[in-house]
């Protein structure tokens, strides 16, 4: 029974804080700063008797008396004084809240998710670094795979942005192509095509060629390439990744076409073929679905890697005099 009783007064001395508002709030607050009712209707553009009657109605609420009169001027109860530190923690939460949100609708704070193809992975480390760096509070999830489970994302609408050499199609799809993505045929340094001023690619027929698996970017690229000539490769090995096909060439295991993103870096331990036709014409683009909403941090980082990347050269790329 002892417990019961307790319940009992406990309920009666809780105050409803359904019945709480801002307004309430910010009266009890600015008669509290002003220390009396007068110089706070003034402020709050209330009339005295309607700041009263908001004092009173706070009170019969908390079911304590918030102000007390001492030396002709409003005083704080002990149980104001709880309610002016809740106040003010209530306040300076919303104006976080107001600065987050301020962030958050400017794109300099967030999160957001990116899927990219296993190739980007040459492309993006320095872009995400240098936005981290300027965008410290924007918290990027990032997905890596090959062009099957990337495409399988873009499909479930799973992620903000995309990063693809060779988008998907169809009317859900935008895609803004961001830079150049050429693609190069490299053998060994030693290979004797490596010797050559200029090959046609015919005098390659009888070389191994490391493939990409069917679906790839680059794979898909190639076999149009060779369609369009009306040839065929006579031997060829296929490889999932870009790393253990570079790795193969340069082990002497064949020839390969590969990105200038791949190579960046790596040039040396390759040679770039001149091959008439090549390198093969591609871009890297950013995608998103049509039926995705885009929170600004992700429109944030789409215009920093499209402006990033608007200036990138080609490190393989003959130059003029050449």
């Amino acid at each position: 029974m002892l417990i019961n009783n307790h319940a009992i007064q406990y309920r009666q001395i809780s105050m409803d804080a359904r019945q709480l508002s801002f307004r309430l709030l910010q009266v009890f607050r600015q008669v509290a700063q002003s220390g009396n009712i007068t110089a706070a209707s003034r402020l709050l553009h209330l009339t005295q008797p309607t700041v009263s009657l908001q004092l009173k109605k706070l009170s019969e609420i908390i079911g304590e008396p918030l102000f007390d009169y001492q030396q002709q001027k409003l005083q704080l109860t002990a149980a104001g004084e709880l309610l002016y530190q809740a106040v003010l923690d209530i306040d300076e939460r919303l104006s976080e809240f107001n600065l987050q949100l301020h962030q958050q609708r400017s794109g300099s704070a967030g999160s957001l998710s990116l899927a990219v193809v296993n190739t980007a992975q040459y492309l993006l480390p320095q872009l995400l670094a240098d936005f981290a760096n300027q965008y410290p509070q924007v918290v990027i999830n990032l997905h890596i795979g090959n062009r099957a489970h990337i495409l399988s994302r873009f499909e479930q609408q799973q992620d903000h942005l995309y990063l693809f050499s060779h988008p998907p199609r169809g009317e859900y799809v935008q895609a803004t192509p961001v830079v150049k993505n050429p693609l190069y045929l490299v053998a060994p340094k030693e290979h004797w095509a490596s010797k050559q001023p200029q090959l046609n690619f015919s005098q390659l027929s009888a070389e191994r060629f490391l493939l990409r698996e069917p679906g790839s970017a680059t794979r898909m690229t190639f076999d149009s390439w060779l369609s369009s000539q009306a040839t065929e490769l006579k031997q060829s090995m296929q490889m999932e990744s870009n790393e253990a096909i570079r790795l193969s060439v340069n082990a002497g295991l064949g020839l390969a076409l590969l990105s200038a993103h791949t190579l960046q870096g790596q040039q040396h331990l390759l040679s770039v073929l001149q091959v008439k036709g090549f390198p093969l014409s591609s871009h890297w683009y950013l995608v998103q679905h049509a039926n995705k909403r885009l929170p600004q941090a992700a429109a944030r980082l789409s215009a920093f890697i499209s402006q990033q990347l608007a200036g990138w050269q080609d490190p393989l790329a003959p130059s003029p005099s050449s």
